[in-house]
């Protein structure tokens, strides 16, 4: 009988109880308790599997394969669906059908002892000995595993992430360091996001395991992801020069660390060369025409935009990627393409969100306001379903962060940190004009531009630790016990690990500025450890800069910003805990409010500078015409001269905005408040 161990168990409590019917070969029992299931949950996909199974084994084929079609249009990537036909094409003697089945079900999830075994047996009954033997090395592979590593390997590639962890955490603790283990939840960390315990647990693989190409692959992976490009570039040099096999993996990768360091004109030649190879990856083609926008190549990037489309209809992310652009206006046959695609039952939900924003953007631009709306709602709500953001948490750290950072905590410190005043920080909201505040800096002789630097952030995750306390977490409580010379390290690890993203200005420009908005929240910490760091405050009208957020899908992070209620409160917060900064480090931070310098340009350019202690230097009040990459949603529109229209585009949308409006309450006044 082929096994089904590696089926998930998350949904009806009836579930577990249908999988040991079927185990014993109750089959009649195990059909009738998952129709009961599908009754009420008719695309639960555990139970419409099980029902299949036990119709094939009743020998009702042909309704377990109309079971499986229904399966297949709710969950088309389950393994196990293509595992179950294949043992359906067998019943039915149909060999080619039977082996493409298993292919697909493998190409999904390699850990399937039963599709592998299956497959061995096909090929060897059909003559195809090449095959036969490749078929055969995967189970000998799979039977020198641990029986539970298989089988949480399996769970994970099915995304049974919750089922899976806890199976491989258990089989660890008992049977100690096991690579294979190890790997795999690292793989369930970057899956859940947790980049430092994957970037721990495979780099003492690879202590175990120097040669483990596969564990240094994904090691790089998660390097990049917590943006530390140099370190995964050493990884890709090494697997560059080992594994010839894999060239077009670790140069796609490489190509990412070019584009996080900075490195666009190298990044935009290795995409060609990719795509020169591939030319019809969809995602080359997205990739390159993002580091084409980036640095200022707009008719290229659509260009490169419009054919990730045709590679791939229906892509949602080229479609947003062009409306992104802001300055970017549809076609009238475009915009009837984007009506289209928005019923379109292929469709999936990524894509799907993406198109809502895109067609929400082009709507607007073409004045039917009540339509954007709509699809922006339609947008927000369905990104904010696949969101596991928790505002508490926020407001959590708020909260203590006040508690914590009194101006005691900060007079007994004086002289503290690193005394480099190179940092500048752009402090605030997305939207709220930071952009335009770093390309007017940026323009100066003296100061450079990066990008939002998740250094800070890297920092805090350290100080945090593996401390699962979410009511009462490590951080920032365990700012006042920090020592002198731990407070100084800081400083100093933060100086030299910025250092790599200095390179559009000769080594002798004395200032760079740090655009991450968050920084809001860890201005203490950045106090303590470099304390003659500039800070600017970008603040935006709370209406303005709340429903540009609303419009906004970011390409990650920024969860606060998919719905009116996360929004507002997040806006709230924010003015809260600059209102505490303001008190206990008086004169530290420059407040600087979009609409003024739109009203008044040069004489808040010449207030920044004055903050900075830099001379005025007339091409920053002409900072559209510097050339440089910006990365961030404004980069072209901070290439035009400054304009009013933007301050008051949310007034086409006002009918909509009372709930905004009640969410946001005093805060609509205060946040003009001294």
């Amino acid at each position: 009988m082929d096994s089904i161990e590696t089926v998930a168990s998350p949904g009806a409590a009836d579930l577990p109880r249908i999988r040991a019917l079927i185990r014993r070969r109750e089959f009649v029992q195990a059909l009738a308790a998952g129709e009961d299931v599908l009754a009420a949950t008719p695309d639960e996909r555990d139970a419409l599997l099980f029902v299949a199974i036990a119709q094939r084994y009743l020998g009702r084929v042909g309704d377990a394969q109309h079971t499986l079609a229904t399966l297949a249009r709710h969950h088309p990537r389950f393994s196990r669906l293509h595992e179950e036909r294949g043992h359906c094409y067998v019943a039915l003697k149909d060999a080619p059908q039977a082996i493409e089945a298993f292919l697909m079900a493998v190409n999904i999830n390699h850990a399937l002892p039963a599709s592998w075994s299956m497959l061995e047996g096909l090929y060897r009954m059909s003559g195809q000995a090449e095959n036969c033997a490749m078929a055969a090395s995967h189970v000998a592979t799979l039977r020198k595993l641990p029986r539970e590593v298989v089988t949480a390997t399996g769970l994970f590639m099915d995304g049974d992430l919750d089922a899976a962890e806890p199976l491989v955490r258990a089989f660890l603790l008992e049977h100690g360091n096991e690579v294979e283990a190890m790997r795999l939840l690292a793989r369930i960390g970057m899956a859940r996001k947790v980049y430092e315990d994957a970037e721990l647990l495979l780099a003492a693989v690879l202590e175990l395991a120097p040669d483990y190409r596969a564990a240094r692959s994904e090691y790089a992976e998660a390097l990049i992801e917590m943006h530390k490009y140099s370190q995964a570039r050493g990884e890709l040099d090494q697997l560059l020069r080992e594994d010839p096999a894999n060239q077009l993996h670790y140069r796609g990768l490489y190509a990412v660390t070019a584009v996080g360091l900075g490195e666009h004109d190298r990044a935009v030649e290795l995409y060609r060369d990719l795509i020169a190879l591939t030319p019809q990856d969809p995602d080359l083609h997205l990739s390159l025409a993002h580091a084409l926008k980036t640095m200022g190549r707009r008719e290229e990037a659509i260009a490169s935009y419009r054919t990730a489309e045709a590679c791939r209809p229906g892509f949602g992310d080229s479609y947003w990627s062009l409306a992104n652009l802001k300055t970017y206006r549809f076609t009238d046959e475009e915009l009837t393409r984007l009506k289209e695609l928005q019923t379109a039952p292929a469709v999936g939900v990524i894509d799907r969100y993406h198109l809502h924003f895109a067609l929400g953007k082009a709507l607007e631009d073409h004045g039917d306001f009540t339509g954007s709306f709509r699809y922006y709602e339609l947008g927000n709500a369905l990104r904010r379903a696949h969101s596991n953001y928790r505002p508490e948490i926020i407001e959590t750290n708020t909260r203590l962060q006040i508690e914590v950072c009194t101006r005691e905590l900060f007079a007994g410190r004086q002289g503290w940190g690193a005394p480099d005043p190179d940092p500048i920080f752009i402090v605030g909201l997305p939207r709220s004009g930071s952009t335009l505040l770093e390309q007017i800096l940026a323009s100066h002789s003296q100061v450079e531009g990066t990008q939002e630097l998740s250094n800070v952030q890297q920092i805090v995750a350290t100080l945090r630790g593996r401390d699962p306390d979410l009511s009462n977490p490590r951080y920032p409580r365990i700012l006042p016990e920090l020592q002198p010379e731990e407070v100084r390290h800081l400083g100093e690890r933060y100086l030299a690990e910025t250092r790599v993203y200095r390179l559009g200005k000769p080594a002798a420009v004395p200032f760079f500025i740090d655009k991450m908005p968050n920084n809001f929240r860890h201005l203490g910490l950045i106090r303590l450890m470099l304390p003659n760091a500039r800070i600017i405050d970008a603040r935006r009208e709370p209406i303005a800069c709340c429903f540009s957020n609303l419009k906004q899908l970011y390409a990650k992070g920024q969860e606060f910003t998919y719905s009116i209620e996360d929004i507002a409160r997040y806006y709230r917060t924010y003015l809260e805990l600059m209102r505490h900064w303001d008190e206990v480090l008086p004169g530290w931070i420059l407040r600087v409010h979009h609409e003024d310098v739109v009203d008044d340009l040069e004489g808040n350019v010449r207030g920044m500078l004055e903050f900075c202690g830099l001379e005025f230097e007339p091409q920053c009040i002409e900072f559209h015409k510097t050339v440089r990459s910006v990365r961030t949603a404004s980069s072209e529109q901070v290439r035009q001269p400054i304009y009013r229209e933007g301050l008051d585009q949310w007034k086409n949308f006002e009918p909509w905005l009372e709930p905004l409006k009640a969410a946001l309450g005093d805060a609509l006044t205060r946040y003009r408040d001294a």
